[in-house]
């Protein structure tokens, strides 16, 4: 048994090392860079340079918030990126196509950030660049998840790219914030983005030689006829009838929320202060709306149609082929809308249910508290500035990095699903190590100074205090990493590799509506009610993701069980 034991470690490792001398692999790691770059510079780094102007009141800078907006509805024009071609550079490929064309994009916007001084006269065009730079960043954040999934093989598979991809991320975290605010201490803000415009910018022409999707799977879906290039209008499909109502009731939907929060944007980014709508308002009341819009209704229309479709009712008897251009726009139209949908839900069935209720809640523990993290290190504590950024910045970025090769390790060792639920609860129980130094610390500091920590952070010039804000940090970044790899592993296995970019961008933005739209109430009850009480109850809700991956772990096992049974019968 020891051998056999010894034996699969030895194969484990062995897999971990020829997957990590994949070329796919290493260029995961480039584009999850390029991937976390942006985004810290952008709603985060930003924020200092614009601080350090002395020009830019605190309500303009909130604006600037607004440009996350991009990051949350990015699942809006996720299906023109799975279906269009940008001109003379479709010859790079699918998905690559798009990945250089944001990427250099975002070198472009933030080279040109570098030249303009932000002002009261220049923030106009300033803030233009920082949302043309986030707007890229969510488009290469769509077509990077889409090519992840579509590259996954047997040696580079899904989990190690996945951990991989999360680790170029951290990795561009640490580059965008602190060593950021290092060099523009020694030097000077534009010289700081133009040093990240110019990296960016030479990733966007690395990314030329990558490797590019399989296109396959999308062929598989039927390109016999040039009338008909997705199989559309052959024997046994849906009615175009039937399929353009479904598709008009889908696209209005769609284009309201696109309307919606396009308009809000602009609103926000050229209104006077007075005039400005309320940003956090406009995300508790209409965020829901345009989840319901977008996902739920247009979900219920799938399931509908997935049923006409197994009744055997409203289908076509005979080939009708697509004539004239509006009929072959409407084909487009509806394998970008309405198919990524159907195929999601005609594979899951009833298990969509679990599936999104998993994915709302999976995360819900670190990202309904972020915000607070701050507030609570320097108000609540009392640690200096310099105390937090060395142990949430520095020492913590380190154990997050752990935390994801752990996860890595641990999705090729034990299992994706026994990773995922692992994740979960380490990730909720953490939770209490803050609810402890919201009471004093005592038991954190009992085991940083009994495990030694204590007296390595005191031989490195630190205090028994700041070792025990580091145990604490140490403690939930690792637990966050092992979640990190293994949930984004767990989404990319659920979708489609022909319908990836759609249903991963639709997926993974559910994952921000709960922490976005509880920030609020949460800050309340802090108010009111103190840390303690907080963390006590965001570790409940951490274990409700836990019974969730174990529901959909007995699922995926019964699946593999009657799939593995099927030959035999």
């Amino acid at each position: 048994m020891a051998e056999a034991t010894a034996e699969k470690t030895k194969s484990t490792w062995r897999a971990l090392a020829l997957a990590l001398r994949n070329r796919k692999t290493g260029y995961m790691l480039l584009f999850g860079f390029a991937a976390g770059l942006p985004y810290a510079l952008v709603l985060g780094t930003l924020y200092a340079w614009l601080s350090d102007s002395g020009e830019i009141d605190l309500e303009t800078m909130g604006v600037f918030s607004l440009v996350g907006l991009a990051y949350a509805f990015k699942f809006l024009w996720s299906p023109a990126l799975d279906r269009v071609d940008i001109p003379v550079l479709r010859r790079l490929g699918k998905r690559k196509q798009w990945i250089v064309t944001a990427q250099l994009l975002i070198g472009a916007a933030l080279t040109s950030l570098s030249f303009i001084a932000p002002t009261n006269e220049t923030i106009g065009i300033f803030s233009l660049l920082a949302g043309l730079a986030a707007f890229a960043s969510a488009t290469q954040d769509v077509v990077i998840d889409a090519w992840r999934v579509d590259v996954a093989d047997d040696v580079a598979t899904i989990d190690i790219l996945s951990t991989v991809y999360q680790m170029g991320y951290r990795i561009a975290a640490l580059v965008g914030g602190a060593l950021a605010l290092f060099l523009a201490a020694r030097t000077d803000w534009p010289t700081v983005y133009l040093t990240m415009g110019a990296l960016m910018l030479f990733v966007g022409f690395a990314g030329l030689w990558a490797p590019d999707a399989d296109t396959t799977a999308l062929e598989k879906n039927g390109r016999e006829d040039p009338d008909d290039p997705y199989g559309l209008r052959q024997p046994g499909q849906l009615t175009p009838k039937l399929r353009a109502w479904s598709l008009g009731g889908v696209a209005l939907l769609w284009g309201w929320a696109l309307v919606t929060v396009i308009v809000f944007m602009v609103r926000s980014l050229s209104s006077d202060p007075d005039t400005r709508p309320d940003s956090v308002e406009f995300i508790s009341t209409m965020g829901p709306l345009i989840v319901i819009a977008t996902v739920v209704v247009p979900s219920i229309i799938a399931a509908w149609l997935v049923r006409q479709q197994r009744k055997g009712t409203n289908l076509l008897a005979h080939s009708a082929p697509a004539t004239g251009a509006g009929a072959r726009a409407m084909d487009h139209l509806y394998r970008a809308l309405i198919l990524p949908l159907t195929d999601l839900i005609g594979r899951l069935g009833w298990a969509m249910i679990i599936v999104i209720a998993l994915v709302l809640t999976y995360r819900i523990t670190d990202a309904i508290w972020g915000s607070f993290a701050y507030p609570f290190y320097l108000g609540e504590l009392q640690y200096t500035k310099d105390e937090v950024a060395v142990a949430s910045k520095f020492f913590g970025v380190g154990a997050l990095l752990l935390g994801l090769a752990l996860g890595g390790y641990l999705l090729t060792a034990i299992g994706r699903m026994l990773t995922l639920t692992l994740g979960a609860f380490f990730a909720a129980a953490t939770n209490l190590l803050y609810a402890d130094l919201a009471r004093g610390g005592a038991i954190v500091q009992a085991v940083a100074d009994n495990s030694g920590f204590t007296w390595l952070v005191s031989q490195l010039g630190g205090d028994p205090a700041l070792a025990k804000l580091m145990m604490a940090i140490a403690g939930e970044n690792i637990a966050v990493g092992v979640a990190g790899a293994a949930f984004v592993a767990y989404l990319s296995s659920i979708v489609s590799k022909g319908y990836s970019a759609v249903q991963y961008a639709l997926l993974s933005s559910l994952t921000l509506l709960v922490g976005t739209l509880g920030r609020g109430a949460l800050g309340q009850m802090i108010e009111e009610q103190g840390y303690f009480d907080v963390f006590i109850l965001t570790t409940l809700i951490g274990m409700v993701a836990v019974v969730l991956c174990i529901i959909e772990w007995i699922r995926q096992a019964r699946n593999a069980r009657s799939a593995a049974a099927e030959p035999a019968e």
